[in-house]
């Protein structure tokens, strides 16, 4: 009985042990999970705060700023596909409705910023519904190419029918009233650009918590074994309809602060080089994080910014880059960030 006793002892002990390593070893990752986190956000304000002060030094920089902010949502919306190992050449069809509805919802009466955002959003979420419910059955190429086939038929429409989108000419966007202010142009292009930037905080917190929500972890779970989901009896059709939808609302978002800063709408913004172009940024800042949509953004319009007053060809300078970022950052600007905080823990 004693040497039973004795062997119940160690047992007790080694398991004893391995159970206080087991909680010191997740006490110490939850410790350097809260420490990236800390990080991340002191990083993501300063960024925040840089940005908010670029016009004030340099006020042209208020215009491609703004622009960057509404490429970077539309951009987002490709990323979230990624995650599921979808890539979509055909955002911009969603882009160019939201900037649409604005342009039609404005001339129908309609003159409040705050309520033709909101509505343009929902335009672009509907349409997103509808060719979400049967272009997420495909996978691969055929599901790039469809939604590249999609979007050039949108095209194609805003560009025919002149009585309703104007044709090749577009249609002008008026400066709406803000809380029932009707502002001057350039006072105007100040409100629209810190509230894209809060919108831009706000959002991005929301598509983050979405990505770490069940749902979000369905989504990338779809790119590694979509099999296993449905052996598990998750409906892998609703996560991903789910999803397109929340992308086609966030290019919606962009395309209507797009329309806002720019004054007119026009079919270009369907164009599948547009949609190219979302991928483009998505690609160059990096699908392992929201910020890094908005940092590919940000980067490839002052690149444009820069590159067209030196020269003609700056594709040249933007293909350059992006094969430089392929071959030394395979994850983006922010995967290389990314890479940094973890080698610092």
């Amino acid at each position: 009985m004693r040497e039973a006793d004795d062997g119940g002892g160690v047992e007790g002990g080694v398991n004893g042990a391995e159970a206080q390593d087991l909680g010191l070893g997740t006490h110490r990752e939850a410790e350097a999970s809260e420490l990236v986190y800390a990080r991340s956000a002191i990083v993501v304000a300063a960024a925040v705060v840089t940005l908010a002060a670029l016009p004030i030094a340099a006020p042209w920089l208020q215009f491609v700023l703004t622009l960057a902010i509404a490429k970077g949502f539309a951009a987002l919306g490709v990323a979230v596909l990624l995650r599921a190992g979808l890539i979509s050449i055909g955002h911009a069809m969603f882009f160019a409705a939201s900037a649409y509805g604005v342009a039609v919802l404005a001339r129908a009466g309609i003159n409040d910023l705050g309520l033709l955002l909101v509505l343009s959003v929902l335009v672009a979420a509907l349409v997103g519904a509808i060719a979400g419910s049967f272009l997420i059955r495909y996978r691969a190429i055929f599901f790039a190419m469809l939604n590249l086939a999609v979007s050039m038929v949108f095209y194609a429409l805003c560009a025919k029918l002149y009585g309703v989108t104007g044709g090749t000419d577009g249609m002008p966007v008026p400066i709406p009233a803000v809380f029932g202010v009707v502002f001057t142009e350039p006072t105007f292009k100040n409100v629209l650009f810190y509230l894209s930037l809060a919108l831009m905080v706000l959002v991005g917190l929301g598509v983050q918590r979405y990505l770490n929500s069940p749902l979000g972890h369905a989504l990338s779970a779809v790119h590694t074994n979509e099999i296993r989901l449905e052996y598990l009896g998750i409906p892998v059709w609703a996560v991903l309809l789910i999803a397109y939808v929340i992308s086609a609302a966030l290019a919606g978002l962009g395309g209507a602060i797009s329309g806002f800063a720019i004054g007119r709408v026009v079919p270009d913004f369907a164009f599948w080089t547009a949609s190219g172009h979302l991928v483009l940024i998505a690609v160059l800042g990096g699908i392992g994080g929201v910020p890094g949509a908005f940092i590919g953004a940000v980067f490839l319009e002052l690149l444009h910014s820069a590159a067209v007053t030196v020269t003609d060809a700056w594709n040249l300078m933007v293909g350059m880059t992006l094969i430089i970022v392929i071959m030394f950052m395979p994850q983006g600007f922010y995967g290389l960030f990314a890479r940094k905080e973890a080698l610092n823990l």
